[in-house]
Parts: C-alpha cells; sequence; structure tokens
C-alpha cells in the first residue's frame, strides 16, 4: 500500500546482495557514515501523528494512474477535466500505464483539444481573444523582438517563432473567410 510508514520486504536479503553486488551495504553500519549523529528518525518532531494521511475529500471519479492502488491523499483540484479534453485525459489514465508514450501523447492531445475549446469559447464571448497581442506578434516589432534576443542560445528557431504563434491564427481566420464565404453562396 502506499503511503505508509510499512517498508515493504525486500525482493533479495542483505546477505545476497553483498554477495551479488561488490559494495553492498557499505553505509549499514553507522560508524562508517559521516552523517550518522545527524540521522534520526523522530516522527514526533515532524508534527505527524498518523500512519496514513487522511484522504483530501472530492477524490471519487479523479484520474489515478493505473501503476497505483488507490488515489494519492492530497490530490490537485485547479484544473478540473471539462469539454472533450476531459473524456480524453480519463481514457489515458483508465487505459494506460505512464511509462507508455500513449499515455503522455494523449494528454498532450488533450492539451491542445483544450486549447482548440478555449479559442472558440473566446470568439464566442463579448471580448474575444486579440491574436495580434496575446501571441506576442505585435510585441517583436513594436518592443525589439529580434534585438532583445541577441546573445541567447536559442538563436535557431527565432524565425520560427512567430510562424509557430502567427500560423494558427492565420489558418483559422482563412478558414472561417472560407465558411463565410461558403454560406454566402
Amino acid at each position: 500500500m502506499p503511503y505508509s510508514a510499512d517498508k515493504p520486504p525486500l525482493p533479495e536479503s542483505p546477505d545476497e546482495l553483498r554477495a551479488r553486488i561488490p559494495g553492498w551495504g557499505a553505509d549499514l553500519d553507522p560508524a562508517d557514515r559521516p552523517s550518522y549523529p545527524r540521522e534520526v528518525l523522530d516522527l514526533s518532531a515532524t508534527g505527524a501523528h498518523w500512519d496514513v494521511p487522511v484522504d483530501q475529500p472530492g477524490g471519487v471519479g479523479r484520474e489515478r494512474s493505473i501503476e497505483h492502488a488507490r488515489l494519492t491523499p492530497v490530490f490537485g483540484t485547479a484544473q478540473p477535466l471539462r469539454g472533450l479534453a476531459g473524456p480524453i485525459r480519463r481514457y489515458a489514465y483508465a487505459r494506460h500505464s505512464e511509462g507508455k508514450a500513449a499515455h503522455w501523447l494523449l494528454l498532450i492531445a488533450a492539451d491542445r483539444v483544450d486549447v482548440v475549446e478555449h479559442v472558440v469559447r473566446s470568439f464566442a464571448s463579448l471580448r474575444p481573444d486579440n491574436p495580434l497581442t496575446e501571441t506576442g506578434i505585435r510585441a517583436e516589432t513594436t518592443h525589439g523582438g529580434l534585438r532583445s534576443r541577441r546573445g541567447r542560445s536559442d538563436v535557431r528557431h527565432h524565425a520560427l517563432d512567430p510562424v509557430v504563434n502567427g500560423a494558427p491564427w492565420a489558418l483559422g481566420a482563412y478558414a472561417a473567410w472560407r465558411a463565410v464565404r461558403a454560406l454566402r453562396r
């Protein structure tokens, strides 16, 4: 069980490890460790009065890695799952191990879907985002964009920064223009 004071049993005994790995256990004798006088396992000094922390409320339905038997006692709630990105994230946690690329690629895809949802939501509101000022394209020309980059280590991709930041907006504007034009016909 994770997050408890009980240590799991070692897969091999200390004698087996010492025989197999040269130098294993060299620091087991406290007299051989220079840090020993400072090493004190006094849990009362930390103020912890529990063996397993009390679970944070609201953990039902939270995403949990399949590597762990239970949800961590404390978890973040700043970004609740919503929209189409929520089921993508839930699927990544429910079906794929954190050691697989599919898990992380699904989480990255969910982030991209979330960005698109926010952009669409922004345009549906009374105060849509301003792509020229919020992506930094305008600052490139008015606040010395190239001059401020001199001497930095990421010089090779400076020419791509405006493209990466501006191309999605330009493509979105072109798609909107084509859609309006198609509707007029």
